[in-house]
């Protein structure tokens, strides 16, 4: 069984900065996908990019690509999503999430905030 917390949401304006956070309780092993994804209002939740615990295969969705960075930290069991150049558009709540191989992403947080203002 695996917790995960996202932190580290708020305001912000076009072109700035935010670095997330996902903490992970419970054991992640390195077969384990952590992936972030957000939520728009009155859109369907999207991809924004996945990282295997090993630290191997990471991927992006094309609306984030060298614009955004997931890395994490394997003694915090956390993960992090670097967010630079920010857009109005990846206003929304983001969530990490996290599956076991190639299973379905069963572990979830509760979400926090990103607002980027023009």
């Amino acid at each position: 069984q695996v917790q995960l917390v996202e932190s580290g949401g708020g305001l912000v304006q076009a072109g700035g900065s935010l670095r997330l956070s996902c903490a992970a309780s419970g054991q992640v092993s390195f077969n384990y996908r952590m992936g972030w994804f957000r939520q728009a209002p009155g859109k369907e939740r999207e991809f924004v990019g996945s990282i295997r615990w090993s630290g191997i295969n990471l991927e992006y969705a094309d609306s984030v690509k060298g614009r955004f960075t997931i890395s994490r930290d394997i003694p915090k069991n956390t993960m992090y999503l670097q967010m630079n150049n920010l857009k109005p558009e990846d206003t929304a709540v983001y969530y990490c999430a996290a599956r076991v191989g190639a299973q379905e992403y069963n572990y979830w947080g509760q979400g926090t905030q990103v607002t980027v203002s023009s």
